[in-house]
């Protein structure tokens, strides 16, 4: 059945590496917010992107959802009113709903891999450890799935999300 896989989850989690790695198993298309609000910024580098570029993420997924794919989409998703944008998404598309939250509970891991993080879309900004922990982010506690990556690998966080579709 045709679903939509919304990952929340900090910078540097591991959100990516398992969202490409579930897209790449599975087939589902794979919409990361990085390369949306990359390009709104180039275009207007002092705009306030606010919530149009989730908005966009919403209609990209639910377009494909509606052509009967699986689609996962890649973003912070902050906040019960963006997690509630996705899943809206996939109501309009009659599409299944599976919220994936990603954490990593160890700080000095957590902070290693924003800090080593590569820039993989020309242009992009990573953000620092202190934009990191300053992020207004409220937990996911009602999400389908949650994973710490501080003990699980890439396989195994793939293998559970894949266990659940």
């Amino acid at each position: 059945m045709k679903t939509l896989i919304a990952f929340a989850g900090l910078p540097g989690t591991g959100k990516s590496t398992i969202a490409r790695a579930l897209s790449a198993k599975t087939g589902a298309v794979y919409l990361r917010v990085d390369e949306i609000e990359t390009i709104m910024l180039a275009h207007a580098p002092d705009r306030d992107i606010g919530s149009e570029s989730y908005e966009i993420l919403a209609a990209l997924a639910t377009s494909n959802l509606a052509l009967g794919h699986t689609v996962i989409t890649d973003c912070v998703n902050p906040w019960a009113l963006t997690r509630e944008m996705f899943a809206e998404a996939a109501a309009r598309a009659d599409a299944r709903f599976l919220g994936v939250e990603i954490i990593c509970s160890d700080p000095a891991i957590h902070r290693l891999r924003v800090e080593e993080r590569p820039i993989d879309i020309p242009g992009w900004k990573k953000p620092t450890w202190q934009d990191v922990i300053a992020r207004d982010y409220a937990g996911w506690s009602i999400a389908d799935i949650r994973i710490d990556t501080a003990g699980s690998s890439v396989e195994q966080a793939v293998s559970q999300i894949i266990s659940n579709l």
